[in-house]
């Protein structure tokens, strides 16, 4: 049978041998003010339905069998059509809009080396299992459909280069997120692909941030470089007139300085340039500086109380899916400044980093999760791996954004014990890296009790808590008498309520999916929410209706209308001026 053996039809397990060179956190480089070559644009692409491409090993630009013998290809990557990333491919060509699965990606690119440089490729995000291949070779694979990630190609690069991306979008149980979820699995590569250029000893990761101490004064520095060597480090800050040399040992550094920094908040979000220096290196980042806390039941912005107004928001677009452009991510935070929000749950995944970024500068709190979603493995270490993998490129990513005060480990699990073990060692996780912000994440109401009693509040700073009284469950009853059965220790966020309504569906606010029905609930719900003392903040569901394949119903059309306004964003809802009525009143 050995000599009737042809490894891409009969070998079952044809991609384990890509399970190696695995992108992880730790590959990752801080990219404040870094020399980059965009490979944005023009690509040629191909459905690989079959997966063929990792099966016959098309990045060799050739098909050899196990006898040696060279058989004729199944591809031609010039030839292919052309596509531009990054992009979905589910709203590129209406074809796709159903498709999970393998895409092939191609592209020829020109790159000269300057000396011992040391060359990356960074891919923004791809979904959901990413497989990269330059010039002939296998160069590594990352699991995440929302997270940066980094492959050093330094001895692979060349003058005339031929990169292959084989992006796969399938949904499997073991994945995060798992296969079913309430969202649409938008599939591509639809984040930023570039080459990153640092010298030969670079700072891998720079953080900085206030002092949680209560004083406002004081400014904490940490870094890491890429190989273990000891020097003098500068950080800038010009108009804090910060000039300060850093000792760096064995390639890491931090340092406390003094400095009384005007603070940022949504009212007055203020950003500084600071730079850091060291040897044939600098990097640069636009910096707030805020302290967030939790004292008793209360939250604490810059030393007062702050009740965080807000909604919840998918990333997404009609026209574009998941990769949204920079001017409709400035839509979605400015639809929520109008809405009198001071803070957003941007779920149920990370989204762009330019989100953070652009709420850094508009003036919005923000909530970041990672998808542990639902039913996730959590009795799979691989699962639990990735999982926190996940966890940590966000963190390192969007560590210095102001506007980033609660990271949240997942939304609406079972309290089993398994899961109790998962998230409280991803929570646990938080809190030893970064010390600057609060952990949480979106429990369930114990509903055989008819109260807040999830076991992984104990490992929380705040409890995030989504519940439908109103429309899953019809009873309005049960809402007080919910609070009043729970009397938690620290605070609450009501991560989640709300109601379905099609846009235009008019009628009696005692129907369901009607437009008044919604505004019913969201002014009963505002009537309850804010008499309840421990009750901190809120981010009702949703901004806009989302794409969601679960939802089948006349009023739904395979959306979620759960929207303050409609899918395009254009129609706003009765409910979107309860909500500002109840927001700009406070």
């Amino acid at each position: 049978m050995a000599e009737k053996f042809i490894s891409d039809i009969h070998l079952e397990n044809y991609a384990a041998q890509y399970e190696t060179k695995k992108a992880t956190f730790e590959d990752m480089i801080f990219m404040g003010g870094r020399k980059t070559l965009s490979l944005n644009g023009t690509w040629t692409y191909a459905v690989d339905q079959y997966d063929t491409c990792i099966r016959q090993k098309w990045h060799r630009e050739a098909y050899v069998d196990h006898n040696g013998n060279t058989l004729p290809v199944d591809f031609s990557f010039e030839e292919w059509p052309e596509i531009e990333l990054p992009c979905c491919f589910n709203t590129f060509a209406k074809e796709y809009l159903l498709y999970e699965g393998p895409m092939v990606f191609f592209k020829a690119f020109d790159f000269e080396k300057n000396g011992d440089e040391k060359v990356f490729l960074r891919i923004g995000a791809a979904a959901m299992l990413c497989r990269v291949f330059l010039n002939g070779e296998y160069i590594g694979m990352h699991r995440g459909a929302s997270t940066p990630f980094f492959f050093d190609v330094s001895d692979l690069i060349r003058d005339n280069n031929r990169l292959l991306i084989s992006v796969d979008s399938t949904r499997r149980p073991e994945q995060v997120p798992t296969e079913n979820t309430d969202w649409f699995n938008y599939g591509g590569i639809f984040r930023d692909i570039e080459i990153v250029r640092v010298p030969k000893v670079y700072v891998k990761d720079f953080q900085i941030a206030l002092v949680r101490d209560g004083q406002f004064n004081k400014i904490k520095v940490r870094v890491t470089l890429s190989e273990a060597v000891s020097g003098k480090a500068i950080l800038t800050i010009v108009e804090l007139g910060i000039s300060e040399t850093i000792d760096i040992t064995d390639g890491k550094g931090e340092d406390i300085i003094a400095a009384m920094p005007e603070l940022w908040s949504p009212e007055n979000p203020k950003l500084y340039d600071a730079t850091f220096s060291f040897g044939e290196d600098q990097v640069a980042d636009r910096v707030g500086f805020r302290e967030v806390r939790v004292e008793g039941r209360n939250i604490f912005l810059n030393g007062k109380p702050i009740f965080l107004k807000g909604i919840s928001s998918h990333e997404e677009s009609v026209a574009h899916g998941r990769a949204l452009t920079d001017e409709e991510r400035i839509e979605n935070l400015k639809l929520a400044k109008e809405l009198g929000c001071n803070f957003m749950r941007v779920a149920h995944y990370p989204h762009h980093e330019n989100m953070a970024k652009l709420a850094d500068e508009l003036g919005l709190l923000l909530w970041e999760e990672i998808p542990v979603y639902w039913a996730i493995r959590f009795d799979r270490k691989e699962t639990y791996l990735d999982a926190k993998n996940q966890f940590a490129e966000l963190i390192a990513r969007d560590f210095n954004r102001a506007s980033v005060i609660l990271w949240s480990v997942g939304n609406e699990n079972a309290d089993t014990d398994l899961r109790l073990a998962f998230m409280k060692g991803l929570a646990d996780y938080a809190h030893e890296v970064d010390e600057t912000r609060l952990v949480s994440a979106a429990c369930l109401v114990d509903e055989a009790h008819n109260r807040i009693a999830d076991r992984l509040a104990d490992s929380l700073d705040v409890i995030g808590l989504n519940e439908y009284i109103g429309w899953y469950n019809p009873d309005f009853a049960r809402l007080p008498q919910l609070f009043e059965n729970s009397q938690p220790d620290k605070p609450v966020i009501i991560t989640e309520f709300g109601a379905d309504a099609m846009k235009g569906n008019r009628g009696s606010d005692q129907v369901k999916g009607t437009e008044e029905y919604q505004a019913r609930i969201y002014r009963t719900q505002m009537e309850t929410l804010l008499k309840i003392d421990y009750i901190k903040g809120m981010s009702p569901w949703i901004l806009y209706d989302f794409r969601c394949p679960r939802r089948t119903s006349s009023i739904q059309k395979y959306y979620n209308r759960k929207g303050l306004l409609d899918e395009t964003k254009t129609y706003r809802k009765p409910a979107f001026y309860v909500l500002q009525e109840y927001y700009r009143g406070r």
